[in-house]
């Protein structure tokens, strides 16, 4: 091996390295990245699920109050069922 060999070898080696630290550097970015993404979707998750359970809730709320709606209308066409029947 001659002179000029080795300096396109050592030239070799420092453009491999160079490669190697950006590609380091890529991998720190996308795992940051990756992270930021994870923690993202866990705070949009939980915040589905608060509003999920919120929704429950008021559908809970919501049905109870048609049933109670339902339960007086009932009694109210019974007395109204019993007046009529009474005056016949």
């Amino acid at each position: 091996m001659n002179g000029t060999d080795i300096q396109y070898l050592q030239k070799r080696i420092e453009e491999l390295e160079e490669k190697v630290e950006q590609l380091r550097l890529s991998r720190r970015v996308l795992m940051n990245l990756i992270e930021k993404i994870e923690k993202d979707k866990s705070g949009f998750l939980s915040q589905l699920e608060k509003e999920n359970r919120k929704l429950h809730k008021d559908n809970y709320r919501y049905a109870q109050s048609i049933l109670k709606q339902n339960r007086r209308i009932v009694e109210l066409q019974n007395k109204l069922d019993n007046l009529l029947t009474d005056q016949s």
